[in-house]
């Protein structure tokens, strides 16, 4: 008879994800186990990126000495409690290489005692009443609930007649000296592309990277994952004539002919022109997508954004299979290609907020809080202190935010930490009849997004004037449940430091009209409020 072990967390996958929950899972003793295929943690760093650089950055050297402020500089530590696994003490590079996070994940698995498995690949997950999972060694699991942690485990191919022929970024040879001399197609905007493209520039004759929409620039976008500076050296040799190109088109069909790929392209703005050049090389650097295989279709979970990510709530559980969580790229698909889930320094944040709802869903325990009097004094003092420090409410910008919920009955308040803003309009908390949300965010909509670097910001004394503030400040929204009240803006400093009277007075005269709000005037407000809005 096969062995079962039973457990009430089953964590698939042992990268900084898999590893984030299982400190969590440890420090509140619950039974579970995370099963890694590989031999070691953090099997996709070892691998990936390609080139062996990191794009998240390191910045050793802040200028401030508290801890929680320097996570907002600090993209690759693992939340803990301990100043010996912080990722400076492993290297000082601003963008590390992958060997050092790998010995990081390794070395945190170590310190915290994490009870992982290794080498034990899921090949099967079936659900009854609970979830049986069988591993490559033949071991059944029984869980009450998992949590896929596997990142990203395929890659993602769209849909292009002969694109098969193509090679891949995962596996395509890194040595520029194979490329001596040929004409290169790379299909794909993103960092892998242009890292690849980037490490080619010296010898091959002419490199083309193409998608059918324009390059998205981080610094533009504030996206993390679009285009980011260290990897668009190639930009350089398109717009000075180095014999490279940039082109916006779509690929029709690919063709292999005597040696040569043949590529048939229709250009974007081009008024649909359509023409096919040859290359030597194609390679396909599209990016990657959930592998969902192992699933049967007791458990299978729903896909959405092209199939590549599972289909999530408000609270990372999969949509049509209970007690099915996901944890770290793949929560990607709540803000996809918006806010910062689908890297460590905004998913840590999601899994410990996730480990707060699991234990308020599961195990009775309520999620945590801060009593506050409901002053507008202790209001604004509580805020401004979290908006000068919280790296939570830094790296996930308007999708985590602070809760402040005001009981009109003992003039105190309750202040909870970090929670996503549609989970608070999805639960219970969402039913409260006066409460405001607390997030840092950016001013500008991306479509809207100016030239960044020049753009007219607010005079520092012109606070009434907050609202057009386009770099990163507090936001403050008023709610009677779930519907917007009000909204106040705390004007951006340089700095990002909300510590002058023109940050503070304008937020005490804002929660004072609020607070002395009587139910006739909110109801007022609600209307006027759905009136202007819709």
């Amino acid at each position: 008879m096969k062995s079962i072990t039973k457990v009430e967390y089953l964590v698939i996958g042992a990268g900084p994800a898999g590893l984030q929950l299982g400190y969590y899972l440890e420090k509140t003793n619950h039974n579970y186990i995370i099963l890694e295929a590989g031999d070691s943690p953090g099997t996709f760093f070892k691998n990936f990126p390609r080139h062996r650089k990191l794009i998240s950055i390191n910045k050793v050297y802040t200028g401030y000495d508290d801890h929680e402020i320097n996570l907002r500089w600090d993209w690759n530590s693992l939340l803990n409690d301990s100043e010996k696994m912080l990722f400076k003490n492993y290297t000082k590079q601003y963008f590390p290489h992958t060997d050092d996070l790998v010995r990081y994940l390794r070395d945190f698995a170590t310190e915290f005692n994490l009870k992982v498995h290794y080498g034990c690949k899921v090949v099967k997950i079936t659900k009854n009443e609970q979830f049986l999972v069988i591993d490559s060694n033949d071991h059944i699991y029984c869980a009450a609930r998992v949590i896929i942690a596997t990142g990203f485990t395929k890659p993602y191919i769209p849909v292009i007649p002969g694109i098969e022929l193509a090679e891949n970024y995962t596996d395509v040879s890194t040595n520029p000296e194979d490329f001596i001399n040929q004409r290169v197609l790379i299909i794909g905007k993103g960092n892998s592309g242009f890292e690849t493209a980037d490490n080619l520039i010296e010898t091959a004759a002419q490199i083309h990277i193409v998608s059918e929409h324009p390059i998205s620039m981080a610094w533009k976008t504030r996206y993390v994952g679009n285009l980011r500076a260290v990897n668009n050296n190639f930009l350089d040799t398109y717009q000075l004539k180095s014999q490279n190109a940039v082109l916006d088109a779509s690929i029709k069909k690919i063709e292999y002919k005597n040696g040569l790929f043949s590529v048939s392209f229709s250009y974007t703005h081009a008024h649909g022109e359509e023409e096919t050049l040859v290359y030597d090389r194609v390679i396909v650097c599209t990016g990657f997508r959930f592998d969902s295989s192992i699933f049967d279709e007791s458990c299978q979970p729903e896909l959405t954004i092209n199939n590549r990510f599972p289909s999530q709530t408000s609270e990372w559980e999969s949509t049509n299979i209970k007690d099915l969580y996901f944890v770290g790229v793949l929560t990607h698909m709540r803000d996809f290609k918006k806010k910062q889930s689908g890297f460590i320094h905004g998913f840590r944040y999601n899994v410990r907020t996730l480990h707060k709802i699991l234990e308020h869903k599961y195990h009775n325990q309520e999620l945590p809080y801060q009593l506050v009097d409901s002053t507008s004094e202790k209001l604004v003092e509580a805020i401004i202190k979290r908006v000068n420090q919280s790296s939570a409410l830094w790296q996930q910008t308007g999708f985590l935010c602070d809760l402040i919920i005001v009981s009109e009955e003992d003039k105190t308040a309750k202040y909870y930490q970090e929670l996503p803003k549609d989970y608070i309009h999805d639960s219970y908390l969402g039913d409260s009849d006066h409460y405001y949300t607390v997030s840092l965010e950016f001013g500008y909509d991306v479509n809207k997004m100016p030239d960044p670097f020049n753009i007219n910001r607010v005079h520092k004394d012109d606070a009434v004037n907050a609202s057009q503030s386009a770099f990163i400040h507090p936001i403050i929204r008023h709610f009677c449940k779930n519907t917007l009240i009000a909204e106040h803006h705390v004007i951006e400093d340089l700095a990002s430091e909300w510590v002058e009277d023109v940050h503070i007075l304008p937020l005490l005269e804002f929660f004072n009209s609020q607070l002395s709000q009587t139910k006739q005037e909110t109801d007022v407000a609600i209307r006027e409020w759905n009136t202007t809005t819709f």
